[in-house]
Protein backbone atom coordinates (compact mmCIF):
# COMPACT_ATOMS: atom_id res chain seq x y z
CA UNK A 1 0.00 0.00 0.00
CA UNK A 2 1.92 3.28 -1.15
CA UNK A 3 2.11 6.36 1.41
CA UNK A 4 -1.11 8.46 -0.68
CA UNK A 5 -3.73 5.20 -0.21
CA UNK A 6 -2.81 5.11 3.47
CA UNK A 7 -3.53 8.72 4.06
CA UNK A 8 -6.10 8.60 2.31
CA UNK A 9 -7.85 5.73 3.96
CA UNK A 10 -7.06 7.34 7.12
CA UNK A 11 -9.16 10.30 6.45
CA UNK A 12 -11.93 8.46 5.55
CA UNK A 13 -12.11 7.15 9.23
CA UNK A 14 -12.32 10.64 10.31
CA UNK A 15 -15.60 11.67 12.11
CA UNK A 16 -16.25 14.60 9.69
CA UNK A 17 -17.96 16.49 12.58
CA UNK A 18 -14.27 16.76 14.06
CA UNK A 19 -13.39 18.83 11.33
CA UNK A 20 -15.87 21.27 11.92
CA UNK A 21 -14.31 24.64 12.57
CA UNK A 22 -15.63 25.23 16.31
CA UNK A 23 -15.32 21.43 17.06
CA UNK A 24 -12.74 22.26 19.94
CA UNK A 25 -14.65 25.70 21.02
CA UNK A 26 -15.98 23.29 24.38
CA UNK A 27 -15.27 26.50 27.06
CA UNK A 28 -18.34 27.05 29.22
CA UNK A 29 -20.20 30.53 28.35
CA UNK A 30 -22.35 29.92 31.35
CA UNK A 31 -20.05 30.72 34.15
CA UNK A 32 -19.03 32.98 37.27
CA UNK A 33 -15.77 33.99 37.30
CA UNK A 34 -14.67 31.20 34.94
CA UNK A 35 -16.29 28.89 37.12
CA UNK A 36 -18.91 26.93 34.97
CA UNK A 37 -22.66 27.27 36.50
CA UNK A 38 -24.00 24.16 35.39
CA UNK A 39 -21.48 21.94 37.09
CA UNK A 40 -21.47 23.95 40.46
CA UNK A 41 -25.84 23.24 40.34
CA UNK A 42 -25.77 19.75 39.51
CA UNK A 43 -24.35 18.67 42.50
CA UNK A 44 -27.60 19.53 44.59
CA UNK A 45 -29.73 17.52 43.03
CA UNK A 46 -27.68 14.59 43.02
CA UNK A 47 -27.51 14.72 46.32
CA UNK A 48 -31.16 15.37 47.14
CA UNK A 49 -32.21 12.65 45.48
CA UNK A 50 -29.96 10.08 47.27
CA UNK A 51 -31.08 12.06 50.60
CA UNK A 52 -34.74 11.67 49.36
CA UNK A 53 -34.00 7.83 48.76
CA UNK A 54 -32.66 7.42 52.11
CA UNK A 55 -35.07 8.92 54.09
CA UNK A 56 -37.90 7.01 52.46
CA UNK A 57 -35.89 4.24 53.60
CA UNK A 58 -35.49 5.39 57.32
CA UNK A 59 -38.94 5.91 57.36
CA UNK A 60 -39.99 2.60 56.11
CA UNK A 61 -37.24 1.24 58.48
CA UNK A 62 -38.68 3.52 61.58
CA UNK A 63 -42.32 4.79 60.40
CA UNK A 64 -41.10 8.24 62.17
CA UNK A 65 -43.07 10.89 59.93
CA UNK A 66 -39.96 12.99 59.89
CA UNK A 67 -37.77 10.96 57.59
CA UNK A 68 -41.39 11.27 55.32
CA UNK A 69 -41.36 14.55 55.50
CA UNK A 70 -37.48 15.04 54.71
CA UNK A 71 -38.06 12.82 51.97
CA UNK A 72 -40.67 15.25 50.54
CA UNK A 73 -38.32 18.47 51.08
CA UNK A 74 -35.59 16.29 49.34
CA UNK A 75 -37.48 15.51 46.68
CA UNK A 76 -38.80 19.07 46.15
CA UNK A 77 -35.36 20.83 46.52
CA UNK A 78 -34.10 18.38 44.11
CA UNK A 79 -36.75 19.33 41.06
CA UNK A 80 -35.98 22.93 41.88
CA UNK A 81 -32.68 23.52 41.77
CA UNK A 82 -32.61 20.31 39.00
CA UNK A 83 -34.50 22.74 37.02
CA UNK A 84 -31.89 25.41 37.23
CA UNK A 85 -29.05 22.91 36.37
CA UNK A 86 -31.08 22.11 33.48
CA UNK A 87 -31.46 25.78 32.59
CA UNK A 88 -27.83 26.21 32.96
CA UNK A 89 -27.14 23.33 30.87
CA UNK A 90 -29.17 24.02 28.31
CA UNK A 91 -27.84 27.34 27.47
CA UNK A 92 -24.16 25.59 27.65
CA UNK A 93 -25.50 23.39 24.82
CA UNK A 94 -27.24 26.24 22.84
CA UNK A 95 -23.84 28.95 23.27
CA UNK A 96 -21.15 26.79 23.02
CA UNK A 97 -20.60 25.26 19.83
CA UNK A 98 -17.86 22.26 20.51
CA UNK A 99 -21.20 21.21 22.81
CA UNK A 100 -23.81 21.42 20.25
CA UNK A 101 -22.05 19.93 17.66
CA UNK A 102 -21.40 16.19 20.10
CA UNK A 103 -24.48 13.70 19.70
CA UNK A 104 -23.24 12.53 23.42
CA UNK A 105 -24.01 15.77 24.73
CA UNK A 106 -27.40 15.90 23.64
CA UNK A 107 -28.12 12.08 24.89
CA UNK A 108 -26.90 13.74 28.38
CA UNK A 109 -29.10 16.76 28.23
CA UNK A 110 -32.76 13.95 26.92
CA UNK A 111 -31.76 11.89 30.04
CA UNK A 112 -31.69 14.75 32.35
CA UNK A 113 -34.86 16.49 31.42
CA UNK A 114 -36.54 12.63 31.78
CA UNK A 115 -34.61 12.53 35.53
CA UNK A 116 -35.83 16.35 36.23
CA UNK A 117 -39.65 14.80 34.85
CA UNK A 118 -39.44 11.87 36.97
CA UNK A 119 -38.25 14.01 40.13
CA UNK A 120 -41.15 16.39 39.99
CA UNK A 121 -43.11 13.49 39.49
CA UNK A 122 -42.30 12.20 42.82
CA UNK A 123 -42.01 15.24 44.39
CA UNK A 124 -45.89 16.02 43.46
CA UNK A 125 -46.80 12.79 44.62
CA UNK A 126 -45.57 13.49 47.90
CA UNK A 127 -47.41 16.59 48.21
CA UNK A 128 -50.89 15.01 49.19
CA UNK A 129 -49.49 13.60 52.13
CA UNK A 130 -46.40 12.89 53.05
CA UNK A 131 -46.57 9.57 54.68
CA UNK A 132 -49.25 7.89 53.11
CA UNK A 133 -46.93 8.86 49.81
CA UNK A 134 -43.68 6.69 50.97
CA UNK A 135 -44.70 3.27 50.61
CA UNK A 136 -45.13 1.40 48.37
CA UNK A 137 -44.64 3.91 45.65
CA UNK A 138 -42.98 6.70 46.31
CA UNK A 139 -39.82 4.80 47.57
CA UNK A 140 -39.81 3.46 44.36
CA UNK A 141 -39.69 6.27 42.75
CA UNK A 142 -36.86 7.17 44.93
CA UNK A 143 -34.84 4.28 43.58
CA UNK A 144 -36.18 5.17 39.88
CA UNK A 145 -34.45 8.63 40.08
CA UNK A 146 -31.56 7.54 41.76
CA UNK A 147 -31.02 5.00 39.08
CA UNK A 148 -31.55 7.81 36.87
CA UNK A 149 -29.52 10.42 38.11
CA UNK A 150 -26.40 7.98 38.55
CA UNK A 151 -26.93 7.24 34.31
CA UNK A 152 -27.02 11.13 34.15
CA UNK A 153 -24.40 12.12 36.06
CA UNK A 154 -22.14 9.43 35.03
CA UNK A 155 -22.56 10.47 31.65
CA UNK A 156 -22.23 13.94 32.49
CA UNK A 157 -18.92 13.56 34.03
CA UNK A 158 -17.34 11.21 30.76
CA UNK A 159 -18.48 14.35 28.86
CA UNK A 160 -16.28 16.42 31.00
CA UNK A 161 -13.66 14.50 32.44
CA UNK A 162 -13.25 12.38 28.73
CA UNK A 163 -13.84 14.93 26.31
CA UNK A 164 -13.58 18.14 28.13
CA UNK A 165 -16.78 19.83 27.51
CA UNK A 166 -17.87 22.58 29.17
CA UNK A 167 -14.65 23.30 31.28
CA UNK A 168 -13.36 26.85 32.41
CA UNK A 169 -10.54 26.42 29.91
CA UNK A 170 -11.77 23.53 27.21
CA UNK A 171 -8.05 22.44 27.20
Amino acid sequence: MTQDMRQTKDETLIDPITRHPDFHDTESKIAVFGHPLHAMTVTFPVALTFCCFGADGLYWWTGDAFWARAAAWAAGLAFLIGVAAAVTGTLELLFVPGIRARAAAWTHAVIAVTFIAVTGANWGYRLTGYESAVLPYGILMSGFCVLMVSITGWHGGKLVFDYRLGTSNGK
